[in-house]
């Protein structure tokens, strides 16, 4: 069942592509691309153009981070001070009783303090002092909440949670403001920020952001360059009180290997997880975290994105789409970087040049297609330059996956070996097959190098048309399809001459062929069912030129090429070929007789009024029956 469904979407998705519609590939291509998404493979390369962002606007305007915030970190120096970690909390005490002379309008530390210690009492005192201290709160990994030490907890001026999860290739691109009724680090911070700091309010996001929402961090910079200063350094008075002054203070270790972070910047090594609550704090006191837009919208661009790529390259050259295919992404690219610097908007960039790119592969895939299918139905029958033509013309003659039904003037030949039957019980099967393939071939080179369409083999008989599959419009093109008609019939008697000479040599019975010519109108396209289906022609043309054929038999007089066409055909090479009448035929269906004439050859020059025969004396040219008139 599932096998049969997906051969029949598969079905469905090369008619589409065939479709002669230039929006029809890029749908295609969009769907796909929507599926992609849907699935999650195309946010690998979301992420590289989200990190690809932050450093080319690096790189072009340096870091931007917010003076207002600095971080004391716990590193190796401080660890190779102190000599462990957790540091004991008195040393957080001294900490804070150091800062009040540096009066900082908040202090945040990204550390837990979940465990019960004999100085959580001096600790808790220095925090009440200090007025402007956020503690940090999170969850263990069965989501259980890790609670604050009680009398610290009392004595914090506000508490933030701190959790946050970096995306699958490690880099932290999104944090939570608000989790299980908490509000992030940052946002706490900032809330004692409007009450204590002389500056501007900053306005808060809480209406702008649901409890669940994520924020997408806008990293300012790397984060070596936010200022940060070691925690023994500042506990030991070695940064000048006014360093601090009114600034967002934020306590976290940064020591190798503790709490490890990668951002766009900073991957091997990772940096500190302090960092990541600094640039969201640098987000919300700008009002500059990433926008995204709505995934309805998302989708609703790349579904517009796909028809008007496909309707772009449609019907270009390859060079012209191959450059259209490249230089597309690339403008893609330029606008949403550009959204981005300017704007901070963090539009999908990977989901809409993959839409790009596979609509691309579309109109591609859909020419392939289209021309598999002209081939399939000319093959070998035609010349290069007949193909050429065809595919130029494939919108006229293209309809839903096959050639519709044309009404058109065309020559067509007929012609058939002579006492076939007698001469296929003298031979082998597997002999008379390759004798008759021979043959064939060679009729068939002929009629191609002369711009025939060879329409069928009818066991040893050929059936070619000239004129077809693009209608000719005009009476010169007619004209000069009847002309390399009749150049290729003689071409036909000439070669087979060669053939029969070839045969005698290898004791193969030699071939004699008759050809019959008429010009008029036949009716051509798609002739079958849903499981086979040729290109083909009928009409009273068709068959007035099979009679012709026969009728070499009896007219072997005077007709040195073995070639009869009718008066309608010789009104068109009458200016090249000499013909002269042999007789007339009464057909079904017809008023007047159908005139028929022998072709002689072809004219030397303008003025020549004799044509000379191979082995016959010169003839004048018939000008009396009314039917070889102009």
């Amino acid at each position: 069942m599932i096998a049969q469904t997906a051969r029949t979407w598969l079905r469905r998705i090369r008619q589409g592509l065939s479709l002669n519609q230039p929006f029809i590939p890029g749908t295609v291509a969009a769907l796909l691309s929507l599926g992609i998404w849907q699935v999650g493979a195309w946010k690998p390369l979301e992420y590289l153009a989200y990190n690809s962002f932050f450093q080319i606007r690096q790189t072009l305007a340096g870091s931007t981070w917010d003076d207002r915030i600095a971080v004391i970190a716990i590193d190796e120096a401080t660890l190779q001070a102190y000599e462990q970690f957790p540091l004991r909390r008195d040393r957080y005490a001294q900490l804070l009783q150091t800062l009040e002379a540096h009066q900082p309008t908040t202090i945040g530390f990204d550390i837990l303090f979940v465990d019960p210690s004999e100085e959580d009492v001096p600790f808790a005192d220095a925090i009440a002092a200090s007025g402007n201290v956020v503690l940090a709160t999170a969850w263990d990994s069965q989501g259980q909440p890790l609670e604050i030490v009680p009398p610290l907890a009392e004595a914090a001026a506000g508490i933030g949670q701190i959790s946050h999860t970096p995306d699958k290739d490690g880099i932290s691109r999104q944090i939570m403001p608000y989790r299980g009724g908490w509000p992030g680090l940052g946002l706490t911070l900032l809330e004692l920020h409007n009450a204590y700091s002389q500056d501007a309010l900053v306005a808060l996001p809480e209406e702008s952001l649901g409890a669940t929402d994520k924020v997408a961090v806008n990293w300012p910079g790397p984060t070596t360059d936010l200022p940060t200063y070691s925690f023994v350094d500042v506990v030991e008075g070695n940064i000048p009180p006014a360093q601090f002054e009114d600034k967002l203070l934020l306590v976290g270790i940064t020591a190798a290997a503790f709490d490890p972070l990668k951002t766009p910047f900073e991957q091997t090594p990772p940096t500190a997880g302090v960092y990541l609550h600094a640039a969201l704090l640098d987000n919300l006191l700008n009002q500059a975290w990433l926008r995204q837009p709505a995934q309805g919208w998302a989708m609703l661009a790349i579904l517009l994105l796909g028809p008007l790529t496909s309707t772009l390259l449609f019907d270009r050259r390859l060079r012209g789409r191959a450059i259209a295919v490249g230089l597309l992404p690339l403008l893609w690219f330029g606008f949403t970087f550009a959204a981005f610097a300017a704007y901070r908007w963090w539009l999908p960039v990977a989901a809409p040049i993959g839409t790009i790119l596979l609509a691309g592969v579309g109109v591609q895939a859909r020419e392939q297609y289209e021309k598999q299918q002209l081939m399939s139905l000319f093959g070998k029958h035609v010349s290069p330059e007949t193909a050429t033509v065809l595919w130029k013309n494939r919108d006229r003659i293209f309809q839903s996956g096959k050639l519709e039904a044309q009404e058109l003037t065309a020559t067509v030949m007929f012609t058939d070996i002579r006492g076939f039957t007698s001469i296929s019980e003298k031979l082998e099967p597997k002999e008379l097959l390759s004798w008759l393939n021979l043959y064939l071939q060679t009729m068939t080179d002929c009629i191609i190098q002369h711009g025939g369409v060879v329409d069928k083999y009818i066991g040893d008989a050929i059936m070619a048309i000239f004129g077809i599959p693009v209608a000719r419009t005009t009476p010169a093109e007619i004209q000069a399809d009847a002309q390399n008609a009749i150049a290729a019939g003689i071409e036909m008697q000439q070669a087979l001459k060669r053939l029969n000479q070839k045969f005698h040599k290898d004791g193969k019975p030699t071939i004699q062929c008759g050809i019959g010519i008429h010009t008029g109108p036949i009716v051509v396209g798609s002739v079958g069912g849903s499981q086979r289906m040729n290109y083909s022609a009928i009409g009273d043309a068709v068959n007035i030129a099979a009679r012709l054929e026969a009728m070499n038999k009896s007219m072997t007089s005077g007709n040195p090429y073995n070639l009869l066409i009718t008066g309608e055909t010789y009104n068109y090479i009458r200016d090249r070929y000499y013909a002269r009448p042999v007789g007339s035929l009464q057909l079904r269906g017809r008023e007047q007789e159908t005139f028929i004439c022998a072709v002689l050859g072809e004219r030397l020059s303008e003025e020549d009024p004799l044509v000379v025969v191979p082995g016959e004396a010169p003839q004048p040219v018939e000008k009396t029956n009314p039917a070889l008139r102009s």
